[in-house]
């Protein structure tokens, strides 16, 4: 939240600078793509900050050359996103365990940063929506760069294979292969596990309650036979460091953590657009768990996000 002294300085630059207030309403679209691209809000934010370093590095008769300044942030953005997807795979063979997409609460649960107490500016809110459920960010994570940047770019920000191409250094045809490649990618997660919020509700509660109650069976009638638990703690926190397989396997492992886990709450909570839990132990969010869920009630995949890095946005 802006201050009322600087809200004045806001004014004051605008007054200086009248294409200002243009240039920071961009603000909210850098975070927004940046964040589908990298599945990190830390590493969404540098991006936006570094994008707007770049523009004001220049002088002012080269940002008043430039025709679209939105287009030029959003190009300059994207370019930054890829180069640091290039580089993200050689950081997360040395990540310990599983690496899991950061997790993002329902907007009117965001907090501005651990135990600041304050809400968010607007402009530093993701907006949820299918693109960002947990299923689809472990899908962008499975694809190559270039793919991830050209869906994102073209399918969910609507820019044309054209301007792609300039940000992808491919042709326009290229591109329009590569996010048909990853078209096909989201397409066998939708038919997997659908996003239906009411559903997942349902199934999520009967979860939570299955859980707490330690009951067996109740667990193994709502986890798919094939499902797949993924835990991630980064080196930070308690975690299973490969994914657990089969249902059989995921009810035993959440019947021990209940049975010898210590005093905790488990909450019902908005996870990236979905019904989800967080676990929270002495007024902090240890744990947020996003699930995908199929269209007969059965629930395929179980991320945990437990590395207090991924959890900034939810502690009080």
């Amino acid at each position: 939240m802006t201050t009322p002294s600087e809200q004045a300085q806001q004014h004051a630059d605008e007054q200086w600078d009248p294409g200002l207030s243009l240039i920071m309403n961009e603000r909210r679209q850098l975070l927004n793509l940046a964040y589908r691209l990298l599945g990190s809000l830390a590493d969404a934010e540098d991006v936006v900050q570094e994008t707007y370093a770049r523009w004001y590095a220049m002088s002012r008769a080269q940002q008043e050359a430039v025709e679209s300044p939105g287009a030029w942030l959003t190009k300059v953005a994207s370019r930054i996103c890829l180069n640091l997807l290039g580089s993200a795979r050689a950081r997360r063979e040395t990540y310990v365990g599983e690496w899991i997409p950061e997790p993002l609460p329902a907007p009117a649960e965001w907090i501005a940063g651990a135990g600041s107490g304050a809400g968010a500016d607007p402009a530093d809110r993701i907006t949820l929506d299918e693109s960002v459920t947990m299923a689809f960010l472990v899908v962008f994570e499975s694809m190559t760069p270039a793919q991830r940047v050209a869906f994102v770019l073209h399918d969910i920000f609507r820019y044309p294979f054209a301007e792609v191409a300039d940000i992808v250094g491919r042709s326009p045809a290229a591109c329009r292969q590569l996010a048909s490649s990853a078209r096909r990618r989201i397409a066998a997660a939708r038919a997997e596990a659908s996003p239906n919020a009411a559903r997942q509700a349902s199934v999520v509660r009967r979860f939570k309650a299955a859980w707490e109650a330690q009951d067996i069976e109740a667990l193994l009638s709502l986890l798919d036979p094939g499902a797949t638990a993924v835990s991630d703690g980064g080196g930070r926190a308690v975690a299973h460091l490969l994914p657990i397989e089969g249902a059989e396997q995921i009810a035993h492992l959440y019947r021990t953590i209940a049975r010898f886990a210590p005093p905790r709450t488990i909450l019902e909570r908005t996870v990236n657009g979905l019904p989800g839990l967080v676990v929270e132990s002495q007024d902090r969010i240890e744990t947020v768990f996003a699930f995908a869920v199929t269209d007969d009630e059965r629930i395929t995949h179980i991320w945990a996000v437990r590395n207090p890095d991924k959890l900034r946005p939810w502690q009080l």
